[in-house]
């Protein structure tokens, strides 16, 4: 399967993943010939003193298409759904994801379309080290780490655009202290 990047009106995701889709399905498509999927982050957000768990976009502004190639049908309705921009390369030249993009991307979809916390601990260097979920294997491209927020920004790229996205984790005890050394 391919992954192929559409790009969307930012913050109209939800709406364009609706119409697409009703699109797609009034016209007989299935899961067979193509899905869209919209990967998000779970976040914890403190308004008015309380804390509220959202949904943020892992890729503001993109939606994408797994299926192993797009058929003119689907690239027609894709293109007419309002919001729709542009798909990456360009409209003439609808690449897949590859290289660096379609890894990321992969190792994100691991965890389903949304994205839970991760579990984390700092070492005695005061140095981030991800014990288990989405942020395992990304520490090298973590950016800035927020304590007090329970948040990382990890710099994603998308065909040679990139973008800092905040993840969430929960701290853990490391097994040193938990052993009272």
């Amino acid at each position: 399967m391919n992954y192929f990047a559409v790009q969307v009106r930012t913050g109209k995701e939800e709406n364009f993943l609706k119409l697409a889709g009703r699109t797609l399905e009034r016209d007989g498509f299935t899961e067979e010939s193509g899905s869209l999927i919209w990967p998000r982050r779970k976040l914890t957000e403190r308004k008015l003193g309380k804390n509220h768990d959202t949904l943020k976009p892992l890729y503001p502004g993109y939606i994408f298409f797994m299926s192993d190639e797009i058929i003119p049908e689907v690239h027609w309705i894709l293109r007419r759904t309002p919001g729709f921009f542009r798909f990456l390369k360009s409209n003439q030249n609808i690449q897949p994801l590859s290289g660096k993009d379609l890894e990321i991307l992969a190792h994100f979809m691991r965890f389903g379309e949304i994205t839970d916390k991760s579990k984390v601990y700092f070492n005695e260097d005061n140095r981030i080290v991800v014990v288990s979920g989405p942020m395992s294997g990304l520490e090298g491209i973590i950016e800035r780490v927020d304590r007090r927020k329970g948040r990382a920004k990890i710099r994603l790229s998308l065909n040679d655009n990139s973008l800092l996205v905040d993840l969430a984790f929960d701290v853990i005890k490391s097994s040193e202290e938990n052993n009272g050394k």
